[in-house]
């Protein structure tokens, strides 16, 4: 069975800062210390922070961040479209030649930062196992069955 923790119990928790986690994730740095690496590859996650030694493992950031990216690269690249187009008029090849690379660097340049912000979201947040004291099925244990006697 699940028990609910009180408002006053989740409070108790020590506080995380969020702006320093997500700034130590945007910069592929462990949220908790800032020292370690936060990826081992270009989006896998590290299990464990090689410098503190912080559970990872258990993140989940799933679609957050393709989301995300996907949402800021537009933000950045369509405006810029635009104005390209209202002041020259180029041709549909040379916006192609433009944009689908940049849109392509862009994307791929902020996909892992996005990624890394998530994770610190996460950690500073206590979601998704980051919760010493959370729901055992956050961590991937499996629920004991009912002792039927």
């Amino acid at each position: 069975m699940n028990e609910w923790i009180s408002s006053a119990a989740a409070t108790a928790r020590p506080k995380r800062p969020l702006a320093q986690a997500m700034t130590r994730g945007f910069l592929c740095r462990c949220p908790a210390c800032g020292q370690g690496r936060l990826f081992n590859g270009y989006l896998t996650v590290v299990d464990a922070c090689a410098a503190c030694g912080e559970d990872l493992s258990h993140q989940r950031a799933d679609d957050a961040p393709p989301y995300f990216t996907i949402t800021i690269v537009a933000h950045i690249i369509v405006p810029l479209m635009l104005i390209v187009e209202m002041a020259w008029h180029l041709s549909n090849a040379t916006h192609l030649a433009i944009w689908l690379p940049l849109t392509a660097i862009l994307t791929l340049g902020l996909l892992r930062p996005i990624k890394g912000s998530v994770v610190g979201l996460q950690w500073a947040m206590y979601m998704h196992g980051f919760d010493p004291e959370g729901d055992p099925d956050e961590h991937g244990l499996a629920p004991r069955p009912p002792d039927n006697r």
